[in-house]
């Protein structure tokens, strides 16, 4: 019973994914119910259709989730059908591999947005269609954060192995309480206030949010998402072909299934 217990012990404690794992579940629950309990707590006028305004960033946030686990759950299948290896010996440039799993992700993501949106419609009588014209470059501008997200992960799972698989579920989790989904970014401390505004979620949800309750499109926020969304896409990319590179040069990527 103690060498069970040695080996898992050792198996959770020298592994710093497990760990993150085990801590920021209970800590990002609390911290994102806690902002959104605060605000309803605090405004609760703000909204006149809270109903509609809640659903349709629930609809955004579900395709952003969707998207980001979409690529990272293509690129997990090829490690649990022990096919990583065949997948590298195959030739394909990284680029190439990347573009697939991309465009594969976005195809999953609709399935799944498809239902949802017309559902909302004789379900409760609201349409995320109001967000109008600006709709597609809000979708757009997530679905490129998803990528992003998904291609980061595929980084550590590169870097780190299996090991890193619990990070791929969570990573949205993570980045909630900062991305405002649900709350105006006023709810957040100032501290984390500054840390939302690196992200180009805060932009966007902000701007639907806008665009819902007071009729109006503010350009500079839309702007702003899709700029940092080109920053961490470029890090992402340059971070996944360093973490290619290192898991090549240590011999670790034939073990990647395995």
């Amino acid at each position: 019973m103690y060498g069970l217990f040695l080996r898992h012990f050792y198996l959770i404690t020298r592994s710093f994914p497990r760990v993150l794992d085990l801590v920021y579940w209970p800590t990002i629950q609390i911290t994102l119910w806690g902002f959104i309990s605060n605000f309803f707590a605090t405004h609760t006028t703000y909204y006149n259709n809270a109903v509609g305004v809640i659903l349709t960033c629930a609809i955004l946030y579900d395709f952003l989730f969707r998207t980001s686990i979409g690529f990272n759950m293509l690129f997990l299948e090829e490690i649990w059908s022990r096919n990583f290896t065949n997948l590298f010996i195959a030739p394909m440039k990284i680029g190439e591999i990347l573009t697939a799993l991309v465009a594969t992700a976005l195809i999953r993501a609709l399935i799944g947005l498809i239902p949802a949106v017309l559902l909302t419609s004789p379900l409760f009588g609201i349409s995320i269609l109001d967000l109008g014209i600006f709709l597609f470059f809000l979708f757009l501008s997530l679905y490129l954060f998803g990528i992003t997200l998904g291609i980061l992960v595929s980084a550590g799972l590169l870097r780190y192995g299996p090991s890193f698989e619990n990070i791929a579920w969570s990573t949205m989790f993570l980045l909630a309480p900062f991305g405002c989904i649900y709350y105006p970014i006023e709810i957040l401390p100032e501290v984390f206030q500054k840390i939302a505004y690196l992200l180009p979620l805060v932009y966007i949800f902000e701007e639907a949010r806008n665009i819902l309750i007071n009729q109006t499109v503010d350009i500079q926020s839309i702007y702003n998402a899709f700029l940092w969304n080109g920053v961490y896409f470029v890090l992402s990319i340059v971070l996944f072909y360093y973490s290619f590179n290192v898991a090549k040069n240590k011999g670790t990527l034939i073990n990647m299934g395995e």
